[in-house]
């Protein structure tokens, strides 16, 4: 597929980083602009946390958010992007297989494409499923256990710091979901790769920002243990990762 005002050149992982980079200040001003807290005293996890049923309804709102917000900021394609494909259906997103429960008996499931995007060993793939990405789904497994934790923490408690480790844990998962909606083609891997680095940034920022409240009376030492031990391997097996994604890009087929 082509985005309208993309030229006819490869871009590399630092390409799109560079043009991630760009859409991250404007969707930031976008939702500046369209919040009712248009300061950003109240961060938007605290906010999604008060409108959502539960923890993993807010993480999956949060990602959608995040991912509608960059959407805003690419250009549109004449074809290939269709509704079918647009980052608001969850079922691209999140790998809702509904349409199969419909399958009858007498079909033959293995013989279509349809049985790979449930296999974990095409998760990797455009014929996967973001659900099926084992480090997604520990990104979000961390982020809805930290949300619960979060709302233990008293309001006074809760500094800077404290929002700041909340809103980077949940930006892991966002990043990996957007780097994943780019598929693995050669045209577009390199956004998955630069998705996937911002992923490992917030991951690496999230973890500093742990370590520094290490004596804070909020983190008692099973909490604080867990999500260091969590983060400290998420963010090794995301740039493994990264890792695999480049070696596709320097292997890919001109």
């Amino acid at each position: 597929m082509n985005f309208d005002g993309f030229d006819d050149e490869l871009w590399d992982e630092h390409k799109w980083e560079a043009h991630l980079d760009e859409i991250e200040r404007k969707s930031d001003q976008l939702r500046r602009f369209i919040s009712s807290d248009p300061k950003g005293n109240i961060p938007r996890w605290i906010t999604l946390l008060k409108e959502s049923q539960d923890e993993d309804d807010a993480f999956e709102a949060y990602v959608e958010e995040e991912l509608l917000l960059d959407e805003a900021y690419f250009p549109e394609e004449d074809d290939d992007w269709d509704d079918e494909d647009d980052f608001e259906d969850e079922d691209f997103l999140f790998g809702s297989m509904d349409e199969f429960d419909e399958l009858e008996e007498s079909e033959d499931f293995d013989s279509g494409e349809e049985w790979k995007s449930l296999s974990e060993d095409y998760a990797s793939s455009d014929y996967g499923s973001l659900d099926n990405l084992l480090i997604f789904n520990r990104s979000r497994e961390l982020a809805v256990d930290v949300l619960k934790w979060a709302e233990s923490v008293p309001a006074k408690a809760q500094n800077k710091s404290f929002q700041e480790f909340v809103g980077e844990i949940l930006k892991i998962g966002a990043k990996l979901a957007g780097g994943y909606s780019f598929g693995f083609e050669p045209e577009y891997i390199g956004a998955n790769i630069a998705y996937s680095k911002k992923a490992l940034k917030c991951s690496n920022l999230g973890l500093a920002l742990l370590q520094a409240q290490k004596t804070e009376e909020y983190f008692t030492e099973p909490f604080y243990s867990d999500f260091h031990e969590r983060i400290f391997e998420l963010r090794n097996d995301i740039g493994v990762y990264v890792q695999e994604l480049r070696d596709r890009f320097d292997n890919r087929v001109d």
